[in-house]
């Protein structure tokens, strides 16, 4: 675990959340999950403006293994979208924590990010 991923909180279904500090918060997949897929070679992109429910998909990444959905963790309103990713989604393997955001949201409920895990909880868990 770097130290950069100290500031973010976790779902159990892989996916990151960084709070941007303004009631919004960045999204994206975690190393482990972009690990487990391997090379990305396609991102489907949620639209600016689509509302997002803790737990239900919302965006979906394929690789050549397989495709996965991406979970959104958090409900709230899609304000930005990563369109690098259209044209060079192994950003993802390149950079999850970084270049490879998927999306930005407006929280609908800033409180659900506690229920969220942090990095620690996160890694121990996937360790086990």
């Amino acid at each position: 675990m770097s130290s950069i991923e100290k500031d973010y909180r976790f779902a159990t279904s892989h996916e990151w959340v960084k709070d941007n500090g303004d009631g919004t918060v960045t999204v994206g997949i975690s190393q482990h999950a972009q690990g487990l897929l391997g090379d990305v070679v396609f991102v489907e992109l949620p639209e600016e403006g689509d509302e997002t429910t803790a737990g239900e998909g919302f965006s979906l990444v394929e690789s050549v293994k397989a495709a996965s959905d991406v979970y959104c963790p958090v409900s709230g309103t899609v304000i930005a979208i990563n369109e690098d990713l259209e044209d060079s989604p192994e950003l993802i393997n390149e950079s999850p924590f970084g270049e490879g955001w998927i999306a930005k949201i407006k929280l609908s409920d800033p409180a659900q990010l506690s229920s969220l895990l942090d990095s620690t909880a996160y890694y121990a868990g996937i360790e086990e």
